[in-house]
């Protein structure tokens, strides 16, 4: 569990960079929604398809700075052995 951890958690500010692209991927899904609503319906299945990438993005993103914070906090009150 905690190599894991230290995979996901490996590099905190890519993931924010995942999670902000991700975020800003998911405005512009529903820009593409709106869109849809006022015109042509296509604009709006557009619109979904990048709502879904966006969100997978932005979970990924997520799920890396939570593993960083975690694995900070296990490290924290880790008792340290005294040899």
């Amino acid at each position: 569990m905690i190599k894991l951890l230290e995979k996901l958690g490996q590099n905190p500010q890519r993931s924010l960079t995942l999670f902000l692209s991700g975020l800003g991927l998911f405005v512009i899904g529903l820009l593409f929604v709106g869109l849809g609503y006022f015109y042509h319906h296509l604009w709006q299945v557009i619109g979904m398809v990048i709502l879904s990438i966006a969100c997978l993005i932005s979970a990924w993103g997520y799920l890396g700075m939570f593993a960083n914070r975690w694995l900070n906090i296990i490290y924290r009150t880790r008792p340290i052995n005294k040899q």
